[in-house]
């Protein structure tokens, strides 16, 4: 199960951290794909961050053009989350914010969190 949080409205400029919590499996364990994706009213999904967890072979991490320069995403495996940190927000980040997991065939989804960035 995966579980985001801190999703707020902040003021374009501002930072805002995301947290996935993952829970059932400690990510430290496994390999996986982490993804951030967000999708804002009458948009398509838009893949925002791509990380693999660590081991021989893997991938890049990925980001989306709309936040390259602005973004980071990385795993903390003492709270078992994915996290993803936006800095000098937009107001086109607006979206909710969903956070993925694929560990082999298997592929977790988060509910979404809401930010909001205000002019």
């Amino acid at each position: 199960q995966l579980v985001e949080s801190g999703g707020e409205t902040v003021q374009a400029g501002d930072s805002v951290r995301l947290t996935c919590a993952a829970s059932g499996f400690p990510i430290r364990l496994y390999k996986w794909t982490g993804r951030w994706y967000r999708q804002a009213p009458g948009k398509e999904r838009e893949l925002v961050a791509q990380l693999d967890s660590p081991r021989p072979g893997r991938g890049p991490t990925i980001y989306g053009e709309s936040v390259k320069g602005r973004a980071s995403i990385s795993e903390d495996n003492e709270k078992n989350t994915l996290d993803l940190q936006i800095n000098s927000v937009k107001p086109e980040d607006t979206a909710t914010y969903y956070c993925n997991m694929e560990l082999g065939t298997e592929s977790y989804w988060g509910q979404g969190t809401q930010v909001t960035v205000s002019p």
